[in-house]
């Protein structure tokens, strides 16, 4: 028996899917769903291409009460800028989490894995900063720092962004972006102590190897957002700032003690307050989040393989019949 499969581009993707606070809590329910012990998610497929600076991730989920269960493969790489091509890209497959057939083919480019990447910033941001921000800095220049800030602002209202680079035209860039989509006041720092010295949010969204944020900058009433770091290898944070922070997070333990900050808090032997809680217990409330202004928190963001499932059903919704079936 013939079945028809949706296959949906990133153009039309982009016309029904966007970042707004339908996509952050699609991305906030997904989230709590890890917490119930039920989300099936096995780790993560990752796979470092040296030679080519790219790396290949390939992450799924199935989540009981969604129709669908995602498998989504998502290359980056970083050169690429240097001929005219994008970083990152890549697609979603979505199964009947009934039949195992395919429903969806989404040839999004990453689009995807962006929109849901930011809007999980925003439910670390919603749920871990504090409830008054006047400023935020986000380290970093690519698309991640441009959405990042945007998905925090939709939670936290802030005025001012600082933007941190290691090229200050690419920062000088991305903050004229984040002025003109935001339309608040946004500009480089070239000094990154000073850009958290001066900021309540902190969003770190660089491939570096090497910490760019160093624990002697922690200052009360900070939230950090680390969401570069999704390899081994890769260390945005000073493993000492997860033993100073009064709370640290992750999205999933099992991912960031591989992949995440705590990957390398724990080769550093500064990891000693025990498991650490997942950002979906601090949703569902069985374990407890920021309980003053003055905390210091931090939140070790990998990416996981629910937010792309959860992310697929709500595109699979929205795109209704704009995008093209065929029959298999």
């Amino acid at each position: 028996m013939s079945r028809e499969i949706l296959i949906a581009n990133e153009a039309e993707l982009r016309k029904v899917v966007r970042l707004d606070t339908t996509a952050v809590g699609i991305v906030e329910k997904a989230f709590e769903a890890l917490a119930s012990g039920e989300v099936v998610m096995p780790p993560v497929l990752s796979m470092a291409l040296e030679a080519a600076n790219g790396e290949v991730d390939v992450k799924t989920a199935y989540i009981p009460g969604f129709d669908g269960f995602a498998i989504k493969v998502s290359p980056g790489f970083f050169d690429n800028p240097k001929i005219g091509l994008p970083s990152l890209n890549g697609l979603m497959i979505l199964f009947s989490s009934t039949t195992g057939l395919v429903d969806a083919l989404f040839l999004d480019n990453g689009y995807l894995t962006d929109v849901r990447t930011a809007a999980a910033g925003a439910v670390a941001a919603k749920h871990l900063a504090p409830e008054e921000v006047a400023t935020a800095g986000v380290m970093g220049t690519g698309v991640q720092a441009r959405l990042q800030i945007e998905a925090a602002h939709l939670v936290r209202p802030f005025g001012e962004v600082l933007v941190w680079g290691r090229d200050p035209q690419k920062a000088a860039d991305c903050a004229a972006d984040i002025a003109a989509t935001l339309g608040i006041e946004a500009k480089a720092e070239q000094d990154p102590a000073r850009l958290v010295a001066q900021s309540q949010l902190v969003i770190t969204t660089t491939p570096a190897s090497e910490p760019v944020l160093k624990a002697e900058w922690l200052h009360p009433g900070l939230h950090i957002t680390a969401m570069g770091s999704d390899q081994e290898g890769k260390n945005e944070i000073d493993p000492a700032a997860i033993a100073v922070a009064d709370l640290y997070v992750c999205d999933r333990v099992s991912q960031c003690e591989k992949l995440g900050e705590l990957r390398s808090a724990i080769a550093a032997g500064v990891s000693s307050k025990g498991t650490p809680p997942e950002l979906g217990e601090i949703i569902a409330g069985t374990a407890q989040g920021r309980t003053s202004p003055d905390q210091i928190t931090i939140c070790d963001l990998t990416g996981t393989g629910a937010q792309d499932t959860a992310i697929a059903n709500y595109a699979l919704n929205a795109i209704g019949n704009a995008g093209t079936r065929i029959r298999a």
